[in-house]
């Protein structure tokens, strides 16, 4: 399997249309256009029943002492964790590609609907929740569930720049065994022994105007 993006080149910098958030030089950060990026593929296997892709960036820091604060860098050397920004299931599996801004273009305070997606660009799909959810849990003005698509906002003073991976994954099930709410982890563990084949794209991105 390949998978590839005309929104950005794999290993290069996201443009920050597909951001939540971009630089800005009197606030840090300000909200972007958060559209999704175009993706395609090509070579899935014939045995393919159904699709699914995952998007996570994998150098979210452990811990939130330093986030985003006056006077204080995130180091380098803290351990990482992953955060999930996009989970769609149940793809069928003659699907080809996603256009730009076709599940996501603005940024949605509270979130967006989910599961079931509102005027859906692939007929079947789901959208699991991201781990912003997660993040604005206690934002009286943001807390909500956050289905779908929503793009990297990396803490402004990290040390590092973030990477953003997109995984493509065509497995032997038609829907993944899933109700309700459900989060990146849980579909990993899901299609789990499923797999038949699988694909990934990256990208980059940071908030740090010195890493720019």
């Amino acid at each position: 399997m390949k998978l590839w993006s005309d929104s950005f080149k794999d290993g290069a910098a996201i443009p920050g249309e597909f951001a939540f958030c971009v630089i800005d030089p009197a606030t840090h950060v300000t909200l972007s256009s958060n559209k999704n990026p175009h993706l395609a593929w090509s070579g899935v296997p014939a045995a393919t029943k159904s699709l699914v892709l995952v998007v996570h960036d994998p150098d979210v820091p452990s811990r939130g002492d330093d986030v985003n604060q006056e006077g204080k860098t995130v180091p380098a050397d803290l351990p990482r964790v992953d955060f999930f920004h996009w989970t769609l299931i149940d793809i069928p599996a003659e699907t080809q590609q996603i256009a730009a801004a076709s599940f996501a273009s603005g940024v949605t305070p509270r979130g967006k609907s989910g599961p079931a997606i509102d005027h859906t660009p692939i007929k079947g799909a789901r959208h699991g929740i991201n781990d912003y959810t997660g993040w604005f849990a206690s934002d009286a003005d943001m807390a909500g569930a956050y289905f779908g698509y929503d793009g990297p906002c990396p803490p402004w003073n990290d040390a590092i720049v973030h990477r953003y991976v997109f995984t493509l994954y065509a497995l032997d099930i038609a829907s993944v065994p899933l109700d309700g709410e459900f989060t990146g982890q849980q579909v990993r563990t899901a299609i789990a022994g499923h797999v038949l084949d699988q694909a990934s794209v990256s990208g980059s991105y940071t908030l740090n105007p010195a890493l720019v």
